[in-house]
């Protein structure tokens, strides 16, 4: 028996897999939704992506494939990994012009990639089975999306 409210709660209680998730109707939610179909129109085997914003490492919109692979746990994390390497950069006093474009962060399996978009408040954050994808592929489709 289909009963709506319990559906409702069930989607609450997993996260929602094989579709772009906006975490609201703001045009900034909206925004990082379409840009995230930018990079599955890309990576369409991608295990998971969000567009991430850098100052409350909350995801603006997330995507995945895997039920056990929650983003909205470790986004945040990551959000803290991007401002600790801008202050190894400061520390480094590197010029003004280098500028922090790309993480990468290589497992046995898995490549996670944090690329900073360029208004430099957001990020996207992507992870892509190494044996199913390219890293140069994976870093080409994600330097095409500039939203």
């Amino acid at each position: 028996m289909q009963i709506p409210f319990l559906q409702r709660l069930q989607a609450l209680a997993r996260p929602t897999v094989d579709k772009v998730v906006p975490t609201g109707s703001s045009p900034e939610s909206l925004a990082a939704e379409r840009l995230l179909q930018q990079v599955l129109a890309g990576l369409p085997e991608l295990i998971g992506a969000a567009v991430v914003q850098m100052d409350s490492g909350q995801a603006l919109a997330s995507y995945t494939t895997a039920r056990e692979f929650s983003l909205s746990k470790v986004v945040g994390f990551n959000a803290e990994v991007i401002r600790q390497q801008h202050l190894a950069m400061q520390a480094l006093l590197l010029p003004a012009e280098e500028q922090l474009e790309e993480i990468l962060i290589t497992l046995q399996t898995q490549l996670h990639l944090l690329r900073l978009l360029p208004d430099g408040q957001r990020f996207l954050y992507v992870v892509v089975d190494s044996r199913d994808t390219n890293l140069g592929i994976a870093r080409a489709v994600l330097r095409t999306c500039k939203s």
